[in-house]
């Protein structure tokens, strides 16, 4: 700690993301990225704006990136904001939209950046248990409120809620903004998309770094209603006029624009987590339901921090969270590839 940082710092309890480890050939399934590559379609947009283009700002608006996302979903581009991820996305929500009188929502097991967005903008918040069998009870969240916000499917649990649910809690919370963090609903959830229409109040997040491949070009977007998007643009104007720079936007709008290749890869992941739940089953492990591209289970008869541990020792990383004590014996598993999920199996059966 230093005496020259501001009081706010000394406050912090900055999120913790999943490592990346330097060592090579290592089958990586820790950080829910996709283990197929973007399409070839946004190597060659990559690759074409790779020019004396460079030297010009990008586009502050992104209005080609919002017109593409508009187009996708049937929306107008004033319903759609981007960012730097959609990190950078839900900080700006938070910011933005979030911060009221009344405490926030959301669930004690979820995604622990929103503990985190909360103590560096000062929004008082509330968590809401789990159901024992780590669902989200909507009675729960007929109180009043300064916002509600949980990611569908969850995480690190994998649950989805169905949409007829999240209607019912948008119906039962009127007065007050709704986030739906949709990070992983390619890969087995119903996404609340088309209930923005009818929900002024809702506010739908994804990303371009699962279901497309695109991690690396960090590309995150919002989409709502048009006086929620001001909002969000207002306070981004404030921040950063430039959060996606001219090689972003091109590979996002070229992994829209691929639609086909988007659905032979999703597919892929679907079909590989359905073929490791099965045969983890098998092996008497408890797998939650999941509509995600990673599982969340645990064993009666093995510890999941020393699981975790053996699983390193054969070059196979898997995601172990310490806290809450109530998920400490379970691990986030990403789906693979066919060959990763094959030598996960293989290596689970040796290991119990």
């Amino acid at each position: 700690m230093s005496k020259f940082w501001s009081d706010i710092v000394h406050k912090l309890t900055p999120y913790v993301p999943g490592e990346q480890p330097k060592i090579q050939n290592l089958v990586k399934l820790n950080t829910n990225e996709n283990p197929y590559g973007p399409s070839p379609q946004v190597i060659a947009a990559l690759q074409a704006v790779a020019n004396d283009s460079l030297r010009l700002y990008p586009d502050p608006d992104s209005s080609k990136l919002k017109g593409a996302i508009a187009d996708y979903y049937g929306l107008q581009p004033n319903q759609v904001f981007v960012g730097n991820g959609s990190d950078e996305v839900l900080a700006h929500v938070f910011s933005a939209l979030l911060k009221h009188d009344k405490p926030l929502l959301f669930p004690d097991i979820t995604y622990s950046f929103y503990p985190v967005y909360c103590g560096l903008y000062g929004i008082d918040f509330e968590l809401v248990p789990l159901t024992e069998n780590f669902e989200i009870d909507l009675n729960d969240y007929a109180k009043p409120n300064g916002g509600v916000i949980f990611p569908n499917p969850n995480a690190p649990t994998g649950i989805p809620m169905a949409l007829d649910s999240v209607e019912k809690l948008l119906q039962t919370n009127t007065e007050s903004v709704v986030v739906i963090d949709e990070a992983y609903v390619d890969f087995g959830t119903d996404s609340a998309v088309g209930l923005i229409s009818h929900y002024p109040n809702l506010l739908v997040v994804q990303t371009f770094s699962k279901a497309r491949s695109l991690a690396g070009l960090r590309v995150g977007f919002a989409i709502g209603n048009s006086e929620l998007i001001e909002a969000l643009v207002r306070v981004k104007d404030s921040f950063n006029s430039y959060p996606l720079d001219r090689f972003a936007e091109a590979g996002a709008i070229a992994a829209l624009q691929d639609k086909a290749y988007f659905e032979q890869t999703r597919q892929q992941v679907i079909a590989s987590k359905a073929t490791l739940i099965k045969e983890m089953q098998h092996m008497g492990f408890n797998v939650l339901p999941s509509g995600a591209n990673f599982i969340f289970a645990s064993h009666p008869q093995h510890d999941a921090a020393e699981l975790a541990l053996k699983l390193r020792e054969q070059s196979i990383i898997v995601r172990h969270f310490k806290q809450p004590e109530r998920i400490a014996q379970y691990l986030r598993v990403t789906i693979g590839d066919e060959a990763q999920t094959r030598q996960l199996i293989e290596t689970l059966k040796a290991l119990v």
